[in-house]
């Protein structure tokens, strides 16, 4: 028990860390405390930068070496985890606090089986016999709820899904039983059911364990979801701290209630109707198979995408919502035919797109550009943010000083300044980033836009600017726009009709109201279901 806190499992006390010279700020977390009691989940909240991260991995005693204590503590079972040798920290980490980051294909080793890297705490820390072992691991994926145990054990990382490989990284942190579990964004990259899986799997573990579990998120629907009490933080402080319907539904703090204000809800506003505008997008019949060879030649197929046929009007979003592999990502490539159509047609406007070819086609992908999910992947980092916006309208023989010209101004109407265009991606922030994708693709007028997850890697106050910057954006261009998401909140703010995918075809499409207030289909109602925070968080008044 620490004294400075009674009955806190673990203690952070005026914790302080200090970032390297030339930074924005001097801290990254500056003067931080919190209690983590037994049997209860605090989820820390905040946007990026806020300092969240940062305690997380001070208190598993991984902070980046450019990162210096300047003050505080953090005691678990009396002893100081910012004063710990070496030696100490293998004997604890995994043992009696364990973590599971982010992204698990990244924190999974590619190269070793799912089932050794969960046996891989066991004999690192000297416990069991191999038999003991392998039947423990077995136990352990069951538990997690894996399907077919002896077989996932016996397969590598790339062989998983997103929420797979999830459940193996919770199971490796339940190895040893710890009394304290990390858990840091580890819902973040996944669809709606398969986080509310996730979440009920973590609450469910936690309880009948009886573990404290500290989460690091910045989604408030998680947090209602999940949470017991909520921290707060901004800019490396903690501003708001307790139970967590207190601070959903009685917020203290201004930054708190900017927060919330910003979480989209499935309440759509009312929208003008487009019924009047032409068709800008056509598919009908769109049809697509994934083919690969397997072991000893044996081939695979999967039917991505199976007769799938929608339309949209100038000025009119149309949503494209599902699980991850339900097939929208693959229609949002077929449309901008980034891949082939093996049946099927897209129109764009009068033009038959699928035939286009050679000079043909080169001409005609101005009218159709897409807003990739990750920004930082999808722009050059070795070229300026100018050159990178202009470099469409030069391939397509516009003037250089011309198209130079039109990326400043595109630059100013997303919101950044044209010193901007003399700076390298990586000199930005992700909505600043996100910003650049989006004037990128506007820079050869296109009459349809296809954004494939633009605000999922976003915070809620940056992705309410990116959305309400492509609400208007697609109001004053006319600009017909396919929107690719997982996240129903986000869909019922922007789209005007939404489509629901499943397993490559669409089982429900209807005007957005009318689709979110009386769903049909049986899978739609699912994913309604699954919206975290549903029933807890709303408009703030």
């Amino acid at each position: 028990m620490n004294a400075a806190m009674p009955g806190a499992i673990l203690s952070i006390e005026a914790l302080t860390l200090a970032l390297p010279a030339g930074a924005d700020r001097p801290f990254a977390v500056e003067q931080v405390s919190l209690a983590l009691y037994p049997r209860q989940i605090l989820c820390i909240v905040g946007e990026s930068g806020s300092g969240k991260s940062m305690c997380a991995s001070a208190v598993m005693g991984l902070l980046p070496k450019a990162i210096a204590v300047a003050g505080g503590a953090i005691h678990f079972e009396g002893r100081d985890l910012l004063t710990l040798p070496a030696a100490d920290w293998r004997e604890l980490r995994g043992q009696r606090i364990a973590m599971i980051f982010q992204e698990p294909m990244t924190a999974l080793n590619p190269v070793i089986r799912i089932g050794d890297q969960i046996m891989e705490a066991f004999e690192a820390h000297g416990r069991l016999t191999p038999a003991e072992r392998r039947a423990r691991t077995i136990a352990l994926a069951e538990e997690v709820g894996l399907p077919e145990p002896e077989r996932i054990i016996r397969s590598y990382p790339h062989q998983l899904s997103g929420g797979q490989r999830q459940r193996a990284m919770i199971a490796m942190a339940l190895a040893l039983e710890p009394s304290i579990l990390v858990a840091d964004e580890p819902t973040t990259a996944l669809d709606v059911t398969t986080q509310a899986q996730i979440l009920r799997l973590i609450r469910d573990i936690q309880q009948r364990r009886g573990m404290a579990v500290m989460f690091i998120t910045h989604d408030f629907g998680v947090v209602a979801d999940i949470a017991d009490r909520v921290a707060v933080m901004e800019k490396g402080r903690v501003v708001e701290e307790g139970a967590v319907a207190d601070v959903l539904e009685r917020p203290q703090h201004p930054y708190t209630r900017r927060l919330l204000a910003a979480v989209p809800t499935l309440s759509p506003p009312v929208r003008s109707s487009v019924a009047a505008e032409p068709v800008a997008c056509e598919a009908t019949g769109l049809g697509k198979i994934y083919r690969s060879k397997g072991w000893f030649g044996v081939g695979r197929e999967v039917a991505a995408v199976k007769d799938v046929s929608f339309d949209i009007r100038r000025g009119e979003t149309l949503g494209l919502v599902g699980e991850s592999g339900s097939g929208k990502s693959t229609i949002g490539r077929l449309v901008v035919r980034l891949i082939e159509a093996d049946s099927g047609v897209v129109r764009i406007g009068e033009l038959d797109f699928t035939q286009s070819a050679g000079a043909g086609l080169r001409a005609a992908r101005k009218h159709v550009q897409m807003v990739f999910q990750d920004p930082f992947a999808s722009l050059n980092p070795r070229r300026r943010v100018g050159q990178i916006i202009a470099d469409g309208p030069i391939a397509h023989g516009v003037a250089k000083t011309q198209a130079f010209a039109r990326a400043e101004e595109l630059l100013s109407l997303v919101g950044l300044d044209a010193s901007a265009m003399r700076r390298f991606p990586h000199e930005f922030s992700g909505g600043q980033r996100q910003r650049i994708g989006i004037a990128r693709a506007l820079a050869l007028d296109p009459d349809v836009l296809v954004a494939d997850e633009p605000v999922s890697a976003l915070d809620v106050s940056v992705q309410a600017q990116v959305l309400a910057l492509l609400e208007e954006l697609k109001t004053r261009l006319r600009l017909a726009m396919l929107f690719i998401t997982h996240d129903l909140n986000v869909a019922a703010q922007v789209c005007d009709r939404i489509a629901v995918m499943h397993r490559g075809e669409i089982v429900e499409l209807k005007p957005t109201a009318e689709l979110l207030n009386a769903p049909e289909h049986p899978y739609t109602r699912a994913l309604l279901a699954a919206v975290p925070g549903r029933q807890r968080i709303a408009p703030l008044s």
